[in-house]
């Protein structure tokens, strides 16, 4: 019983960090009907960003680590949103009026340049931060009987990033939901040419859209990084397959549905690894994405699309 909490927690953290990373790639094909396959790197420099702000906040005598974290936090989400804006306006904006497999070249392209230019400024070998917080929370009894522990251990950190994440989605459903900018998204989204037409600067919504998912990714690349302490240059690929699965998963183009996906193939991962066999989870997760789209092709949450005539 408590194998099984303490796995349906890890895969409640990892389902998180899937989510808050499929937003990107969900919200870009609300907006424009394409993926962003150089989503995954955005996330993975993040990473990177993050390690470079904490060692130079450590150089110029933050000492108190709340205040590291949260202004390295900013500081990465901000360098991170610059980066998917020049994703945006090199491999996207001037493919506008192309062919849809123009875009998707352009952007797999991308992909390739900027993991091979991390490689090669920051290296090949794999790079990794220090343990910030090592406190732990037990639920259970904290004994062992016959060689079985008996409580879920959380770590504070773990709480963080569910703490975050909620945060997070919280304030995006406000943003997309109470703001004029996501009513400028909504409009953009179901007819770009009307909206224009009804004085929405589509071009503006557009490269926000790859901000906002920028900055999710940052979010996720910070959480992760601080859970795990390593990463390296081929971490986006990995993480970004994941996160467009969970995306497919829960519905393209819903955020909801982003979110409830990469929780759900967080769950399915981890439960089968600790349950199972550690070996096979990725197959089973991605059997289980297979096994729901044969019943539900538009996703959990996804909408069919209706042509407009």
């Amino acid at each position: 019983m408590y194998i099984f909490g303490q796995q349906l927690l890890n895969g409640l953290i990892l389902g998180s960090i899937y989510g808050l990373i499929a937003i990107g790639y969900t919200m870009v094909y609300g907006i424009l009907g394409m993926i962003n396959f150089a989503h995954g790197e955005i996330y993975m420099i993040s990473a990177y960003l993050f390690a470079i702000f904490l060692a130079l906040a450590g150089l110029v005598g933050v000492d108190s680590l709340p205040v590291a974290l949260l202004a390295t936090l900013l500081l990465t989400v901000a360098v991170t949103c610059c980066y998917g804006f020049a994703v945006e306006r090199i491999a996207y904006r001037p493919l506008r009026g192309a062919s849809r497999l123009a875009p998707l070249i352009s952007a797999i392209g991308m992909s390739l340049v900027l993991q091979n230019y991390v490689q090669l400024a920051q290296g090949a070998r794999d790079q990794a931060v220090p343990p910030l917080y090592s406190g732990v929370l037990r639920l259970g009894r904290a004994a062992e009987q016959g060689g079985a522990v008996e409580y879920v251990q959380v770590t504070h950190v773990q709480l963080l990033i569910l703490a975050v994440t909620v945060l997070a989605m919280a304030v995006l459903t406000w943003l997309i939901g109470r703001t004029a900018l996501g009513r400028a998204c909504r409009a953009t989204q179901q007819d770009a040419v009307m909206a224009a037409l009804a004085g929405i600067d589509t071009e503006r919504v557009i490269s926000l859209v790859f901000v906002i998912g920028s900055g999710m990714a940052a979010v996720a690349g910070v959480l992760i990084t601080v859970n795990f302490g390593s990463f390296n240059f081929f971490i986006g690929f990995v993480a970004g397959v994941k996160a467009f699965t969970a995306a497919v998963l829960g519905g393209i183009g819903s955020l909801p549905g982003a979110m409830l996906g990469g929780i759900l193939l967080g769950l399915a991962e981890s439960l089968f690894a600790g349950l199972v066999n550690t070996d096979y989870s990725d197959v089973f997760a991605f059997g289980l994405l297979v096994t729901i789209l044969v019943f539900r092709p538009t996703g959990l949450l996804g909408r069919p699309e209706v042509e407009k005539v």
